[in-house]
């Protein structure tokens, strides 16, 4: 069959039952790992792998990564990600495109992270943020102190019908390093906040630029510090309250 150029569609099918067969008794294939991923690959998706014949958004489909993770096991690897590792340093591995996407994910979740964070106020709650924020970094601290101050005057964040949101409306790398990826986002922040037991509110309506500087230390990868020219914009409005 290997000696057949080029391969027919029968080949494929043929190699599709092959891999089928061979994963069925595959111990990384066993008990839930089989129910996520399946035995099975479609002899079409096989030949389009081999013929290349996808574009750029089928690398983000799950199914053609779920085949990519199946292809690698029949190949003798525990996953996707142990082939990968096995090749690293060879020229068909770019580390730096996979940190691309990464630190763009950090940056995604650490806005809705910070959103959940000013659901807590009164509670300062700066725990939430140690899986997207390095504890020691200069970030961490700017944080703390403002939303400290936010949380002694007892404000809350009023989220009835949907009065609070966020919305990031573009996100670009503009610098990247072996150990720094620098990010630029476009983010609307529409917040309202009450003091506690009372009338009083105050608004953040704001549509800025950001800039986040993501390292890594100790080959982890976490924000160390971010540019927001309206950081700390509600204790300012606060302070000059009457």
């Amino acid at each position: 069959m290997a000696d057949t150029d080029p391969w027919k569609r029968s080949h494929y099918i043929i190699l599709a039952e092959i891999i089928k067969e061979e994963l069925a008794h595959r111990e990384e294939l066993q008990n839930d790992r089989k129910f996520e991923l399946g035995t099975s690959i479609s002899h079409i998706t096989l030949q389009r792998f081999f013929e290349s014949d996808y574009d750029y958004k089928t690398h983000n489909d799950l199914r053609f990564l779920k085949t990519l993770d199946k292809i690698c096991i029949f190949l003798g690897f525990k996953d996707l990600n142990s082939f990968v590792k096995s090749v690293k340093g060879n020229n068909s591995y770019d580390e730096s495109k996979v940190g691309k996407e990464f630190t763009k994910d950090i940056v995604y979740k650490y806005c809705r992270t910070n959103f959940e964070f000013f659901k807590f106020f009164p509670e300062l709650r700066i725990d939430v943020f140690e899986d997207l924020i390095f504890t020691e970094s200069p970030f961490i601290e700017r944080i703390k102190n403002y939303s400290s101050q936010l949380c002694k005057k007892k404000l809350k964040l009023f989220t009835n019908n949907n009065r609070s949101n966020f919305e990031i409306f573009d996100i670009d790398i503009i610098s990247e390093e072996k150990e720094m990826v620098v990010i630029k986002t476009q983010e609307f922040w529409n917040l309202v906040f009450v003091v506690e037991n009372s009338d009083e509110e105050y608004i953040v309506n704001e549509l800025d630029t950001q800039i986040y500087f993501i390292k890594k230390i100790n080959n982890v990868w976490k924000i160390w510090d971010n540019y927001n020219p309206n950081s700390g914009l509600l204790n300012n409005v606060i302070q000059k309250k009457p």
